[in-house]
């Protein structure tokens, strides 16, 4: 009412109608501006004085007003009441402004604040938005029943269903059959108890193609706590599994044959071996290997080697039942694994149809390939218990014997071969101790010219001085390292101790060569020359035709071209090579004409018996008339007496060595029967003579 009241003695003193508005405001600003006092105005007649204050920022004024007397009646008194009560007026006056406009102010901040919200909100929602539409993974939202009520683009692109063929459906329109009921019950039991599922999921396209989705299936609630829709999201992983795929594909399978490989075959070896214990049946391992498969490669190329290889591998597994497995480990060599066996007869029959079946002819570039196959078979269970590694091992075992017996048959693997084949690795391992031990030393076997009773070199014969059973011969040991990396380091021993003891004789000046025997698989290793060359180079002293080689014809029959190259380099180098052995085995004028040698050794077995079998002598006089047609050396072997050495020099042979000589002696022994030995009287100067002259 006071205000009210103020407010008309305002208008009434400047001229203006009840009620004010908007349009009023000029004219109080034109009067008082901002703020200001009015003095002179009265209401019902009663003078009054009025105070106005504009509220910034808002179309109000603050108006106060007190009458006349009460101002101006304190004023006759004192001076200083008039002033503190304008004061007062004027403090009130402000006060109020201030809280008005507080109040505004707030006001208006916080409509400023919802509006800023209420945009963030917006932002929010249309980022959401955003995010469904064009987001990579699949997104598909349905209600707690399983109803298809919303799917993004990317969901669409995945399962080639679109939006509208969707909607309204139940997911299980996706189901591909490979996953069995147990796995969606886990699936449904744990987005039910935990309120998400997280996994591999196998779906059908709309063309029926299957497809594997990485999904993550979560549970929308509301406010109190109900679960109100599920929400999907997928990624397409089916390259990654087909990738995966391919990587176990290729770590189980070999890339030529497509056999299971070494690892699958252990596996199902393992699996093989349980069930046979559990059902009391019988399994066979049968390790099969090609045989003269190297040949069609050197021949033909590698790329007919391995058609021929998959050829051998489909005709192999055409013999074979479902249940078993063909897996190829690397090469020419197959495993068979043959299950549920119950009686022998059966294994057997099977056995050669295996070998009938590698023996197929393959056709290749119009030529016909062929090759034959040596099989080793053993059988699970046995006396002992042995697991996958030891079967395979002794398949492994009796197909080496296999080959041994002639090839082109299978062997039955034999307890007690397989005792002798641990003594074997026993002795191996005893080899190699006493190798690095220092027990072995070299003896060395004179060569003479009986017809001018001269000494002309030396065999280095190898010789282990045992720790407990004495001086063992090299024919109790080197047969078992003959095919094992060992003799390769026992060769490269005796070669470097030979030429340490040539340098030792050229220190008190004997000139002696030496030779040594070489092994097929030293002959045969790669860095061979190499190794030679820095044997060479260590004994500096050792001058060309110091050191002379002797090889076995089997040695140089493995790899003809590989053993003469080998040769030619090693003579550049000043080492010469002799023939070994020359008549046991499968000599051939090709040796002679290709292998650069230098001379030939007639075999012991032939020279010992010359003198009472006529077939020996003409093996003799054969292997001497081949030599003088090629221009080589020839030196018998075995001479024992002083009969034999009349005889050979009868027939030509100067050269010789054997117990009718001497016998093979340490080192030192040696210094001591040059300076000693003297030559039967008989050989000296003996001429010569043809068959003829002895009928």
């Amino acid at each position: 009412m006071y205000l009210n009241r103020l407010r008309f003695n305002l208008t009434a003193a400047l001229n203006l109608k009840l009620p004010l508005s908007h349009k009023d405001l000029p004219a109080v600003k034109a009067v008082l501006g901002e703020q200001g006092i009015v003095d002179g105005i009265s209401y019902n007649g009663t003078p009054v004085i009025a105070a106005i204050q504009a509220i910034p920022e808002s179309p109000w004024f603050i108006i106060t007003e007190i009458d006349n007397a009460e101002v101006y009646a304190p004023l006759k008194g004192s001076l200083w009441q008039t002033i503190l009560v304008l004061g007062l007026l004027e403090l009130a006056s402000l006060t109020i402004i201030l809280l008005i406009w507080r109040k505004q102010r707030l006001g208006f901040v916080q409509s400023q604040f919802e509006l800023s919200e209420l945009k963030k909100t917006e932002a929010k929602l249309q980022l959401s938005a955003s995010v469904f539409t064009h987001a990579r993974e699949g997104i598909m939202i349905t209600t707690t029943a399983g109803e298809i009520i919303q799917v993004n683009e990317s969901f669409s692109e995945i399962s080639s269903y679109s939006a509208e063929e969707v909607l309204g459906k139940n997911p299980r329109m996706f189901n591909s059959g490979r996953q069995s009921h147990e796995f969606y019950q886990t699936l449904w039991h744990d987005l039910t108890q935990k309120g998400h599922w997280y996994g591999e999921i196998w779906n059908r396209r709309k063309n029926g193609e299957i497809y594997a989705v990485m999904e993550n299936i979560s549970a929308v609630y509301d406010e109190l706590g109900n679960v109100t829709h599920y929400v999907a999201l997928m990624s397409d992983i089916t390259k990654n599994k087909e990738h995966e795929y391919e990587l176990e594909h290729n770590a189980h399978f070999d890339s030529l044959t497509n056999l299971p490989n070494r690892v699958l075959l252990a596996d199902r070896l393992e699996q093989a071996i349980a069930q046979a214990r559990r059902r009391n049946e019988t399994l066979a391992v049968a390790f099969i290997d090609l045989d003269g498969f190297k040949a069609i490669n050197d021949e033909h190329g590698h790329l007919a080697g391995d058609q021929f290889l998959v050829a051998v591998a489909h005709n192999l597994t055409q013999v074979l039942r479902e249940v078993d497995t063909l897996a190829r480990l690397g090469g020419d060599e197959f495993i068979a694994l043959l299950v549920g066996f119950n009686e022998s007869d059966t294994s057997v029959s099977l056995f050669t149809r295996l070998l009938a079946a590698a023996a197929i002819p393959v056709s290749f570039d119009n030529n016909l390939l062929q090759v034959s196959a040596s099989m080793g078979v053993t059988f699970y269970p046995q006396a002992e218990e042995v697991d996958a590694d030891l079967l395979i091992r002794q398949a492994d075992q009796a197909m080496y014997q296999a080959k041994l017996s002639g090839k082109n048959r299978f062997h039955l693997f034999d307890i007690a071969l397989d005792k002798l084949t641990r003594s074997q690795n026993e002795t191996l391992e005893s080899v190699r101790i006493a190798l690095a031990a220092g027990e072995f030393e070299l003896y060395y076997q004179p060569k003479v010219n009986l017809r001018l009773g001269k000494v002309v070199g030396a065999e280095a014969l190898i010789r282990w001085r045992h720790p407990t059973k004495g001086i063992l011969s090299p024919a109790e040991f080197l047969p078992l390292v003959e095919n094992h990396a060992l003799s390769v380091d026992i060769g490269e021993w005796v070669i470097d101790t030979a030429m340490t003891q040539i340098e030792n004789w050229h220190k008190i000046g004997l000139s002696l060569p030496i030779s040594v025997n070489i092994s097929a698989k030293q002959l045969q290793q790669d860095g061979f020359i190499e190794c030679l060359r820095q044997l060479l180079k260590a004994h500096p002293t050792v001058k060309r035709g110091d050191l002379e080689m002797e090889i076995l014809e089997t040695s140089a029959m493995r790899d003809l071209a590989k053993a003469s190259q080998l040769i030619a380099d090693s003579r550049e180098m000043g080492i010469l090579f002799s023939l070994d052995d020359f008549g046991t085995g499968y000599s051939s004028l090709t040796y002679l004409k290709r292998l650069p040698i230098n001379q030939l050794k007639i075999d012991q077995s032939f020279v010992r018996d010359m003198l009472n079998d006529v077939d020996d002598l003409a093996i003799v006089e054969g292997v001497l008339a081949l030599a003088a047609a090629f221009s080589l050396e020839v030196i018998a072997e075995g001479m024992e007496t002083t009969n034999h050495g009349e005889m050979l020099l009868q027939l030509g042979c100067d050269l010789a060595q054997g117990y009718g000589i001497a016998r093979p002696m340490a080192a030192t022994a040696v210094e001591n029967w040059i300076t000693t030995w003297q030559p039967d009287p008989n050989w000296v100067n003996r001429p010569s003579f043809v068959r003829a002259d002895l009928t």
